[in-house]
C-alpha cells in the first residue's frame, strides 16, 4: 500500500498583511511548513499557526528562508555556507520555542524559496543546512527536493531525509522546479495537477516542461498555501490520492 504526506507551506502572513489560506488548505494536510520570519511570518502568526496545526492533528515544521522579507525570499542571497547554518539554526530555534509551549515536536525542517532551490544543487550550501539540523536535533527531518544535493548531505550526516514533490509546480529535464518567471512553471488546472501527483506517487515518474521523462521519488506532497487555487487542489488531490488506496500521514510516519 502506497503511503505519502500532504504539505503545505503556512503561516506566511506578516504584521497587518494576511498571506494564504492557512485555515482552509490546514483541514486537507498532514504536515505544515511553518515560516519562521526571515521570509515571512512573525512571532505571532508563528503561534497562532502551530497551536491550529495542532488542533488539527497536522504535524509542524520549519520553513526557515533568507533574511528577505521584502524578496519572500525568492531573492539569490550570495550568503557564505557559515551565515546559511547559522540562519537555519537562529529560526529551529524560534519554531522549537513555539512548538514546545503549544506541546508538540518540530518534525522537519524544510527550507524555503532561494535557500531551498540553491541548497538543491550546491553541496557546500545543503551541507550548511543539514549540519545546523544535525547540530540541533538529529531527530529532525529534512525535507528538501527529490534528487537534490539536501538529500545527500542529509544522509551524509545521519539525517533522516523527505524526498519533496510539488503538485502544482513544473519540472525541468533535470528534476529540479522550472524558475517561476518562466511561463508554465505553476499549474493552475487542479486535473493536470491531480493527475501529475498520482503518477508521481504511484509510478515514481514526472514529464518534464519539455516533455522528457523523469524520475522521481515522492515522500512528500507540496501544494503552497499562497496559490489561488490551494484549497480546491489540496481537497481534490487529497481525495483522489485516498480514492485510489494511498495513505495520508505525517512525513514522521513515511521516512
Amino acid at each position: 500500500m502506497y503511503k505519502v504526506d500532504l504539505n503545505s507551506d503556512l503561516g506566511e502572513s506578516f504584521g497587518a498583511y494576511t498571506i494564504g489560506m492557512d485555515e482552509a488548505v490546514i483541514a486537507h494536510i498532514s504536515s505544515a511548513n511553518v515560516a519562521c520570519g526571515y521570509h515571512a511570518g512573525d512571532p505571532l502568526v508563528m503561534d497562532k499557526t502551530i497551536a491550529a496545526a495542532r488542533a488539527a492533528g497536522v504535524a509542524v515544521g520549519a520553513h526557515p528562508g533568507y533574511p528577505d522579507l521584502i524578496g519572500f525570499g525568492r531573492r539569490n542571497m550570495a550568503c557564505s555556507p557559515k551565515e546559511v547554518k547559522a540562519y537555519v539554526k537562529y529560526q529551529l530555534g524560534a519554531m522549537m520555542a513555539f512548538a514546545a509551549s503549544n506541546g508538540v515536536k518540530v518534525q522537519h525542517c524544510k527550507p524555503h524559496g532561494s535557500m531551498y532551490n540553491m541548497a538543491a544543487k550546491d553541496m557546500d550550501l545543503a551541507m550548511a543546512i543539514a549540519e545546523a539540523i544535525a547540530e540541533v536535533d538529529k531527530d529532525i527531518i529534512l525535507m528538501g527536493l527529490a534528487g537534490s544535493k539536501m538529500l545527500e548531505a542529509g544522509k551524509q550526516l545521519g539525517l533522516r531525509v523527505a524526498s519533496e514533490v510539488f503538485a502544482d509546480r513544473a519540472y525541468q529535464a533535470d528534476g529540479s522546479l522550472v524558475p517561476r518567471k518562466q511561463p508554465g512553471a505553476v499549474i493552475h488546472d487542479k486535473d493536470e495537477a491531480i493527475a501529475r501527483t498520482v503518477r508521481m506517487v504511484t509510478e515514481g515518474k514526472v514529464t518534464a516542461i519539455t516533455g522528457e521523462e523523469v524520475a522521481i521519488d515522492a515522500h512528500s506532497i507540496c501544494v503552497h498555501g499562497d496559490n489561488p487555487s490551494a484549497v480546491e487542489f489540496v481537497k481534490n488531490i487529497r481525495a483522489t490520492l485516498e480514492s485510489e488506496g494511498i495513505t495520508i500521514a505525517p512525513i514522521a510516519e513515511i521516512v
